[in-house]
């Protein structure tokens, strides 16, 4: 829910008998008061009068309503205008109890919206580069969140593939005591995971997540591509595919796509549009 803005309480106030909407602007000058607004002279032309003179009138009438300590025409009609200490302190308060969410909700349609980050394979500890897009990531997030949205972060493991059976491999040839394959993984953590007895998997999850932990970027959910590629069949069960050239095929420039996407591999395997299928499935 959005915080209410005593500034803006204030333009709404002085809009209410002004005729016009009502914007205030810190002045240069501190001796010009606290906020200032030009309204009298945008409202000049159309009511044929002086500006000084509609900002005059309108300075009277924010005083008779104690819309603010004191109220001045200045120059060719600007307004200014000095708020009392008791309007600073309620101001204040409202800040106060507001905490962490002042100034939040400013979206004109909050949605809900997941935002994907770093998404490393589970193949190493995290890099600098990842961590940079740890970064940028979480401060997206949190800056839909703040505005008002209904953020989701989420990491999304790509557990299977070539890099990952390279990633076994590796271990597979430390635990049997020979040397990783040259296209490979090195380095200690390599040999630290081969000590372990079963999955290297899981405890290469648990470093990665202690790492963005400590580095204060936290996730909602965290999906494993061989959990989506077990929906694969349920999902390209409700496409509309075809078979050619051994492969199943969905036709998706018949639903506006520049050409068909593969789903199932001449040789069997799904390609990457089976797993983005599934995964919008969930």
């Amino acid at each position: 829910m959005a915080i209410t803005d005593p500034v803006a309480r204030l333009a709404d106030a002085l809009t209410e008998f002004a005729g016009a909407p009502v914007s205030l602007e810190r002045p240069g000058d501190a001796d010009h008061g606290d906020y200032a607004t030009n309204v009298a002279l945008r409202l000049a032309p159309t009511l044929g009068r002086p500006p000084r003179d509609i900002a005059a009138e309108l300075a009277g009438e924010s005083l008779r309503r104690d819309l603010v300590e004191s109220a001045e025409p200045a120059g060719p009609g600007f307004l200014n205008l000095r708020v009392s200490d008791s309007w600073l302190v309620a101001a204040l308060n409202e800040i106060l109890a507001a905490g962490e969410s002042f100034g939040t909700g400013t979206a004109a349609d909050p949605e809900r919206i997941q935002v994907e980050m770093v998404s490393a394979n589970p193949t190493g500890p995290l890099t600098v580069a990842t961590a940079r897009n740890a970064a940028y990531g979480d401060s997206v997030a949190r800056l839909l969140a703040f505005a008002g949205h209904e953020v989701e972060r989420e990491y999304y493991y790509n557990n299977s593939g070539t890099q990952m059976e390279r990633f076994y491999a590796s271990i597979e040839a430390i635990r049997r005591g020979e040397e990783p394959p040259e296209d490979g993984y090195h380095g200690d953590y390599i040999a630290e995971l081969a000590s372990r007895p079963g999955d290297p998997v899981p405890p290469m999850l648990a470093r990665i997540e202690s790492t963005l932990g400590r580095f204060r970027v936290h996730f909602d959910s965290w999906a494993l591509q061989s959990d989506v590629e077990t929906e694969i069949p349920a999902a390209i069960a409700l496409l509309d595919t075809y078979e050619a050239d051994d492969a199943v095929w969905a036709r998706t420039s018949a639903h506006g796509d520049d050409k068909d996407r593969v789903l199932i591999r001449s040789d069997g395997t799904p390609g990457y549009f089976a797993a983005d299928a599934a995964y919008v499935r969930r």
